[in-house]
């Protein structure tokens, strides 16, 4: 072999590994997980929050009868957007665990809101109130598994706090929920 074909077969490997290694730093994730802060109505006769998992969007209240939204809250109360409280598909399973140890949603067993009255996430078993203070504590270990409200996304969410905005009157006008949430973004349930 010539010395000049060689150097040539070499710079051509080369150039190969260099564009082999650029596309796999161009893959995309499979799960991003983020930490979001939603302001919720403190009164049962005002609006739900709405929030998307797939963008972190809150969504519009006007949108409240679309597959917009995944989960909407309310003082304590939430929503799922299936069934009874919307036309998505979606569903939640409350589950005891270590968040960053559930590495994947199930296939079944998912709740929907089947009514008003009897909604997927039940009011008072995610949380502590403590009637001294005025304060709402998440309880530790419970871990919200969501199927999002177009039925082909899985995310997992955990609630960090819920504190009162500041507020001057003699009851508080909003809460603030803070959670961090895991969402699957190719629609396998692996997180």
């Amino acid at each position: 072999m010539r010395p000049g074909k060689s150097i040539l077969i070499v710079t051509i490997a080369a150039i190969a590994g260099l564009t082999a290694c650029q596309k796999d730093d161009t893959t995309p994730a499979l799960s991003v997980t983020t930490t979001q802060t939603l302001s919720v109505n403190f009164s049962t006769a005002s609006n739900y929050a709405f929030f998307r998992f797939k963008d972190s969007a809150v969504v519009a209240n006007t949108d409240s009868a679309t597959s917009k939204w995944d989960f909407g809250l309310r003082l304590t109360s939430f929503l799922v957007n299936s069934n009874a409280s919307g036309p998505g598909n979606a569903g939640v399973i409350v589950q005891d665990g270590i968040y960053s140890s559930i590495t994947s949603a199930p296939s079944t067993g998912y709740a929907y809101d089947s009514s008003a009255a009897k909604l997927a996430i039940k009011d008072g078993t995610w949380y502590d109130y403590n009637t001294t203070t005025h304060a709402f504590a998440p309880k530790a270990g419970k871990v919200f598994i969501f199927r999002t409200a177009d039925g082909a996304h899985y995310a997992k969410m955990q609630l960090l706090g819920v504190d009162y905005a500041p507020f001057t009157g003699p009851v508080p006008v909003t809460l603030l929920y803070k959670f961090q949430y895991t969402y699957q973004t190719n629609g396998s349930t692996t997180f």
